[in-house]
């Protein structure tokens, strides 16, 4: 089950974080794009490592 909501975490956090330089109209392939996709994915797997830990 960890390794499930880890994963689901990773996937809504990238997904939330593409989504962020549309707010200043940049791309979806722009460079902060990719950049806020991977932030997002590690912020979504770390809360949900921490939601799986308690």
């Amino acid at each position: 089950m960890e390794k499930k909501t880890i994963m689901l975490g990773m996937i809504v956090g990238s997904a939330i974080g593409s989504f962020v330089p549309v707010l200043w109209s940049a791309g979806f392939m722009s460079f902060s794009s990719i950049v806020f996709t991977a932030i997002g994915g590690f912020l979504g797997i770390l809360g949900a490592y921490k939601l799986t830990a308690m």
